[in-house]
Parts: C-alpha cells; structure tokens; sequence
C-alpha cells in the first residue's frame, strides 16, 4: 500500500540564504524534471508531498538540518485534524470528550496536545489538512455520523459552555492590566470562595497581576478557570509552576468538577498528577513539530503504564526504544560507594525568612533528590551548597568543583546552541550518545537560545551543566517546562551519567515519579512558607518519603505492573491500611 508522505521544513533554522539549495539539487525527481522543491518569492522552499518519493536524501543534505521527511500509513490520510501550512505539522485524530470524566492527554512537547485542546474548545477551527479555507459547515460534515458533529454543532451554536486554563499563564498580565480579583470576578458566574480558600490566593486579591511569579499566575489562572459554570473545562498544563502540595490541591478541585457533572480535557506532564486527577488517557505519539497521532483511549492506568513502556500494545506502537524500571523498595537504601564530601550543619537568614540544615555525608554516584513546599528554601539551600551564596557563618564551603543549573534560565547572550557548547566536549562518543541524543539536544544545535522553546532551553541548560568537569552537579527543577518523554529520558540519563562518572548530584523537583526514579536518597524540607524552613537530611528515600507524605496527609502504593508510585484515593482502604502502619510511600500488597 501506498504510504503517506509528510515532509517539514523547520523555518526557524532553514537558512537558504547561506546553503546551496541542496534540498533541490540533489532530489533525484527534481533531477529528472520533476517540480518537487521549488523556492518561493519570501526565499524559502516547499517540497510536494504528492510528487516526493519518500527517500530522505534533501533531509540528510541539508546543512542545517532543517528538513524532515516522513512515511506514514495511507490510511491516516482520512484521519487528519488539523494542519499548519504547507510542509507544517499536522495532527490526526481526536481526543474523546464525556461529561462526567476527565480525559488526559500525555505526549512529548510539539506532538499536538494543546492544538487538540484548542480545537475542541473552540478556539481553533481545524481545516482537515486543506491549505484552503473551510467552514465550521464543512468540519461538521467531515464528521457527519459521529459523536464530534453533534459536539461542534453544539459548540458553535453556543449550546455548551466552556472554560479554558491556556498554558502560557506568563502572557496574562499582558491582556489583562487589573488586580487579581478584578479578573476571577470577571470571569466567574458563580461563588469562587471554596476555589479561592482551596488555592491558597486569598492573600493575593488586591495585587496587580503584573506583581505575580509563575506559580501565582498559575494558580490565578487555574481558579479563574474553575469559578466558571461550564459543560467542558479545558486545563492545559496546570502543574506547571506549582509544588507538590499546590498540584494535589489542583487534582482535587479537577476530581471535584465532574462529581457535579462537567467533563474534563486535561494536558499534563506529571504523570502522578495526571494519573490521580483522570479517569481515561490518550497518548500523542509522532514526530515533534512533524505529526502527531491521538491514540484510542485508555483507562489511567493503561495509559501511563503504555507510556512508561513506551509501547501501546493495542494499536501495535513503539513509541521509544527503551522502557523505564523502577527499583523496588527492597533495594533503594542509598548507595555504598566513597564517602565524597560532607553537606554541613548551618543557617541561613533574611528579613524575616530563616533555613536550617542539617548536615550529612554524601557518597561518589549518590544522587539527592529534595523535595518540599515553595518557600522553604530549595533554592537558598542549593544555591548556598553551589557557592553563589553565603550562609551566615559563611563556612558551608565543600572545597570541591560544583556544576549549577539555576532555577530561572535567562538568554544573556543570543547565539546558537552550538556556540553556547562552546569549549565543552559535546560531540565525543560518549556525551553523543549518553546526553545529546537522549534529550533530543543534539536537533537544537543550529538554534539561537533566544528562538528555543521554555522546555528546550531547560533541555540545553542541563546539558552544559552536566558536560562541566565537576564533583557535583547541582539542578534546581530540571523537569520545568520539559514534557513527560524528556522527563523519562532525564531520569534514565542523571542516574547512568553520575554513576558512570563516579559523580554525585543534588536535584530539587516537584515531580515525584522523577524524585524517585533518580534519588537515592532524599533531603525534606519542612516548615512554614516564607517564614521558616528546615532541610533534614539526606535520608534513606523510604523515611524521607514516609515524611514528606505524612505531612501532605496522602499515601502512595506501587502499580503491581511498572512499580511506578500512585496517590491511594482519600479514605480508601490501602490509604487507611498504610495511614495506620506508617508505611506512606513504599507499600505493596
């Protein structure tokens, strides 16, 4: 059977100004009269995807590895959403709706999930893979004996009501100038009180939006989102920005939303998050900026669990090479390699914020993770630990070579990924194949960090910090921004990349499942937000997390196939058995 052919052209890289039109040149239909690869009057080419035969050659010629092509099966073809363009990304499929449900959708950055989000909400008009206009008439038709006509018939008519968290919370203050509670009141059609109380936001409702960090503007917008009375509610990414014990209160208000009968569309990266707050999941697996396919639904558990395996067995898929192993609690006790340096007792102060540590050893290829609420001082502690801080006495000095990734990135200097590898052994063998490659880092090169994306700048930002020649790697929320696949990929590559260096690591995450697939140990912040915190430990991963739960009041069990952690349901019988024995985080039965 014929294939489908799918061919992009990246134009934030394509520099046909300075190649040599090798695209068009050495494209063995062009050569023989064909128009395959023709140059446009703005510069730039265009490969026809009817005449192209699929074999790949302009994408290994081009200089700047601009140009990917693509065979995928005929019969997707009548399976097509939505497309950006002439040689754009284009997605098949769409995910399912139900009231009553929240459905999620987990996938890698770029592969289609808030282009589904948007479209089902409204927000976009898909075209069907058509460079012409049509109509909402024509979507209808397109659809014409299924569940979707009726939808977006109803959508369009203005018969369902719907509310939308969007991703980018940074870009609020720029459309809307008020306060905070100018704009929930704006938006909701009913009491916010519950939502406002649960949030934590009550303290920021006489402040300009503008005054707000990243996880105040989330929270915001989740409950702008939440105090609206809709049918459908459409939450892109709420996780982001938010803390642990922020991100259980969200999956509590979303489980709270269909119990009154709403359905939920929710994008997520957190697979903890994601697995406690849906009912079903589909998963989008493709080609980033390429294609991107929506899988037939799955029950939660199915879904993660085909995700972590990076194969759906249903629909005969592979979506990665590799599956990810979580250690079972018999063997996570820490490591029993050289004693490699001492993390010291000391104190740090501010106008009205103190952090006490606690000291404790730290053995060659450990890897400490830290967990705890924001404003406990992760960061202080981190950035202390690195040297970019002193702490009160100023003696927390540990005399050896220290490799730091900030919490917040920022472009100081516009240039491309390569030249910002510059002096660091990024194409060795070892570094290709152990970081470049595995974190997708290596596509990149050709990009200017001011063009990169809040998850590829991440990506490139822990890359040079781990190609530094140091002791110690120090990582403050390395998943920010990233999606699940680069989270997954990140959790495999610190632990080989340390132990196979014989170096240790320090990493503050809010992420869960990665806290325990890296760490071998842990340190917990405890305390009151931006008054005081206390870092104990590191400790043997069993006790910190017994700790840290408890102090959350949730419990976690062990899925029976992947081992992965799973939040028990509030007054279950497992969370009841382990609330009673202690045992919050490693139990299984």
């Amino acid at each position: 059977m014929k294939g489908l052919k799918v061919a992009i052209i990246d134009r934030e890289i394509c520099r046909f100004d300075k190649c040599n039109h090798e695209c068009q040149r050495f494209c063995p239909p062009q050569i023989s009269g064909e128009k395959v690869v023709e140059f446009g009057d703005d510069g730039y080419p265009t490969i026809s995807e009817t005449l192209c035969i699929g074999c790949g050659i302009c994408e290994k010629k081009c200089p700047f590895v601009a140009i990917r092509i693509v065979n995928l099966p005929s019969e997707l073809g009548r399976d097509r959403v939505h497309q950006y363009g002439v040689n754009a990304f284009r997605l098949y499929r769409l995910p399912v709706l139900k009231k009553g449900y929240v459905i999620g959708l987990a996938g890698m950055n770029g592969i289609g999930k808030s282009t589904a989000l948007k479209i089902l909400s409204g927000t976009l008009q898909p075209n069907l893979g058509s460079v012409s206009s049509i109509t909402w008439d024509n979507v209808i038709k397109h659809y014409s004996g299924t569940a979707y006509a009726a939808y977006f018939k109803s959508l369009i008519a203005g018969e369902l009501k719907v509310s939308v968290k969007p991703q980018a919370v940074y870009e609020i203050p720029r459309t809307y100038s008020g306060s905070v509670q100018g704009l929930i009141d704006s938006l909701s059609s009913e009491d916010n009180g519950l939502i406002v109380e649960e949030l934590g936001i009550k303290g920021l409702l006489n402040k300009n939006l503008s005054e707000l960090s990243g996880g105040e503007l989330q929270k915001v917008a989740i409950a702008s989102s939440l105090s609206r009375k809709a049918d459908y509610y459409f939450l892109d990414e709420p996780s982001s920005y938010l803390d642990v014990y922020n991100r259980h209160r969200v999956a509590k208000l979303i489980r709270e939303l269909v119990k009154g009968g709403a359905g939920v569309l929710l994008v997520e990266h957190d697979l903890t998050f994601l697995d406690y707050a849906s009912d079903y999941v589909h998963i989008l697996y493709g080609e980033p900026a390429v294609y991107g396919i929506v899988s037939n639904p799955m029950t939660n558990s199915e879904g993660i669990n085909s995700l972590i395996a990076g194969e759906i067995k249903e629909e005969n898929v592979r979506i990665r090479n590799y599956l990810i192993k979580f250690r079972e609690p018999s063997v996570q006790a820490g490591t029993t390699g050289q004693l490699m340096f001492s993390i010291p007792k000391f104190v740090k102060t501010y106008p009205g914020f103190r952090l006490d540590v606690d000291g404790k050893d730290v053995r060659e290829g450990e890897i400490i993770g830290g967990l705890g609420p924001n404003g406990t001082g992760k960061t202080t502690f981190l950035r202390i630990i690195a040297g970019m801080e002193s702490d009160d006495s100023g003696n927390a000095k540990l005399g050896i070579k220290i490799a730091y990734k900030p919490q917040y990135l920022e472009v100081k200097e516009d240039k491309t990924v390569e030249q910002a590898f510059a002096g660091l052994e990024w194409n060795s063998y070892d570094n290709m194949n152990l970081l470049m490659t595995p974190l997708r880092v290596d596509r990149l090169l050709n990009k200017n960090l001011s063009e990169l994306s809040g998850g590829e700048l991440q990506k490139v930002a822990i890359t040079a910090t781990l190609l530094q020649d140091a002791m110690l790697y120090a990582l403050d929320e390395p998943s920010a921004f990233t999606d699940v696949e680069d989270r997954i990929a990140l959790a495999k590559i610190l632990s080989n990349y340390m132990k196979r260096k014989g170096r240790s690591g320090i990493v503050i995450d809010h992420d869960l499942m990665i806290i325990d697939l890296i760490s071998d140990s842990i340190i917990v912040f405890l305390g009151t937000p931006n008054i005081h915190g206390t870092a104990i430990g590191p400790l043997p991963k069993r006790d910190a997390m017994n700790i840290f739960l408890q102090g959350m009041d949730i419990t976690y069990r062990r899925d029976e196939i992947t081992s992965r952690p799973r939040v028990n349901k509030p007054g279950s019988r497992l969370d009841r058995e382990q609330k009673a024995t202690g045992e919050y985080y490693y139990y299984s039965k």
